[in-house]
C-alpha cells in the first residue's frame, strides 16, 4: 500500500491502522488526519481517489462526508449565540415565525440542536431540486406537524436537521448556512471544506460507491429489540421516513448533489479540514480559535440520550454534536463530533487535545461505528496512552 504523507513521532500507532484498513477492511481510498494541542500530527492519504477508478487519492483530494457535514454546520448556531445574535433557550418562532404551526409553537431553539424537535420525517418528501431550495424546504418543514411533543423524546433527524439549521441561519443573519461556513469558518481557517461545493472545486471530489462487509468486520453490534436495518425495511418506520426525507435518494456523485446547501448530508471536505476545524473548536489554530470555554462546555453537554427514536439504539447528543457512547465510540467520554453513515468521522477531544477526521470513498452499511473509523480511534488512543 502506497501510503502517503507524514506521521509524527509517538503516533506510528494510527499510520499502522490506516494501512491495516486496506489490508483487512475493504478500504479503496481514504485520508486521516490528527491534530493534538492545535498541531497537525497525522497526515495520512492512500488508495484510490474513486472507488470505482485507478487515479490515485491526491493531497488534495476532498469526499463528499454525509452526516459528519452536522458537526460542523452545528458550530453555526452555537457561534452566532457565542456572538449574542442567538438566544438558545428561545422558541424557533421568535426567529422564524412560520415555524410556530401544528404543535411547534414551544419548540426551543436547543432543541433542533439536540434532535429533539420532533421533526424527523415529512408527511411528503421533498425532491432533490426541492431540498435544495431553502425556502421550500423551510416551508415544508415549518407546516410539518410533529412526531411527538418537542424537548420531550429525540431521534435523529437524518435529512430534516438541515432544513431546519439552514432557516433558522437565514433568519438570523440573512446568510445562507453554507456561505456562512465559508465566509466564517472555512476561509479563516484555511478549510478545504464546503456546504454547497463551488464549481472550481468540482475536479478535486472523488466518487462514492459501496463497499463489501469483510467477513467478521461488520459494524458494531448493539443488539437493540430492534435493529435499525429492520427498522429501515418498513417504509412506515420513523427510520425509514428520517432518512428518506429526500426521495428519491440523491447520487451523491450527482454535481447538483454536491452544489447543494444540505447541512445535514451533504458537505464536502478533506479529512484535514475536519481535524483541523474540530481543532479549532478546542483552541487556537494558527492564531484562530472557534468556541470560546463557555461553548465548548455546551457543545458536549448531554442534552438528549436514550433510545432514539429513528436510529433504534441508545444515542447521546450535546448541542448538534453526538457525544461518546455505544452507538458512536469516541476517544473519551468527554469526547464530541459527528460520524457520517457509512464511514466518514470527525471530533474533538478536550481531555486530550485531540482531534481526528477520517473520509473515505467506500460506504459501508453502518450508520454511526464504522470499524474502520473506530480502528483508527483506537490507535490514536494507543498513541497517547
Amino acid at each position: 500500500m502506497d501510503v502517503q504523507g507524514t506521521v509524527q513521532a509517538g503516533f506510528e500507532p494510527v499510520g499502522d491502522a490506516f494501512v491495516r484498513n486496506f489490508e483487512q477492511r475493504g478500504e479503496r481510498g481514504a485520508a486521516v488526519a490528527v491534530y493534538r494541542d492545535g498541531r497537525k500530527v497525522v497526515d495520512l492519504w492512500a488508495g484510490t481517489r474513486d472507488v470505482d477508478g485507478t487515479a490515485p487519492w491526491a493531497v488534495d483530494t476532498a469526499q463528499v462526508v454525509r452526516s459528519a457535514t452536522k458537526g460542523v454546520a452545528a458550530a453555526v448556531p452555537l457561534l452566532l449565540h457565542q456572538r449574542g445574535q442567538l438566544d438558545l433557550d428561545a422558541p424557533v418562532g421568535t426567529y422564524w415565525p412560520e415555524f410556530k404551526a401544528a404543535g411547534k409553537e414551544r419548540t426551543l431553539v436547543r432543541h433542533l440542536l439536540s434532535h429533539q424537535a420532533g421533526v424527523p420525517v415529512l408527511d411528503r418528501p421533498l425532491s432533490l431540486a426541492e431540498a435544495a431550495d431553502a425556502e421550500t424546504a423551510a416551508a415544508a418543514v415549518a407546516a410539518q406537524a410533529p412526531a411527538w411533543e418537542p424537548g420531550t423524546d429525540h431521534g435523529y433527524h437524518a435529512q430534516t436537521y438541515g432544513f431546519l439549521l439552514s432557516a433558522l441561519v437565514q433568519r438570523v443573519t440573512g446568510r445562507s448556512i453554507g456561505r456562512w461556513v465559508a465566509e466564517e469558518i472555512a476561509r479563516p481557517l484555511g478549510l478545504d471544506l464546503w456546504i454547497g461545493l463551488p464549481a472550481e472545486e468540482a475536479h478535486r471530489v472523488g466518487r462514492l460507491g459501496p463497499v463489501e462487509e469483510p467477513a467478521g468486520g461488520g459494524a458494531l453490534k448493539l443488539r437493540p429489540k430492534r435493529s435499525v436495518a429492520e427498522a429501515y425495511r418498513d417504509p412506515d418506520s420513523l427510520t425509514r421516513r428520517a432518512f428518506g426525507a429526500i426521495d428519491p435518494a440523491p447520487d451523491e456523485n450527482d454535481p447538483a448533489y454536491r452544489a447543494a446547501e444540505l447541512p445535514a448530508s451533504a458537505g464536502v471536505s478533506t479529512a484535514r479540514a475536519l481535524a483541523r476545524f474540530y481543532a479549532a473548536t478546542l483552541g487556537p489554530v494558527d492564531g484562530h480559535r472557534l468556541f470560546a470555554p463557555a461553548t465548548l462546555a455546551m457543545a458536549r453537554t448531554e442534552e438528549s440520550a436514550g433510545p432514539d427514536r429513528v436510529l433504534v439504539v441508545g444515542t447521546r447528543f450535546g448541542l448538534g454534536y453526538m457525544l461518546h457512547g455505544p452507538a458512536s465510540p469516541l476517544l473519551s467520554p468527554g469526547s464530541f463530533g459527528h460520524p457520517g453513515r457509512g464511514g466518514s468521522l470527525g471530533f474533538a477531544d478536550p481531555a486530550s487535545g485531540v482531534s481526528l477526521g477520517y473520509v473515505t470513498n467506500g460506504m459501508r452499511k453502518g450508520v454511526t461505528a464504522d470499524p474502520r473509523a473506530q480502528a483508527l480511534v483506537r490507535a490514536v488512543r494507543a498513541a497517547i496512552g
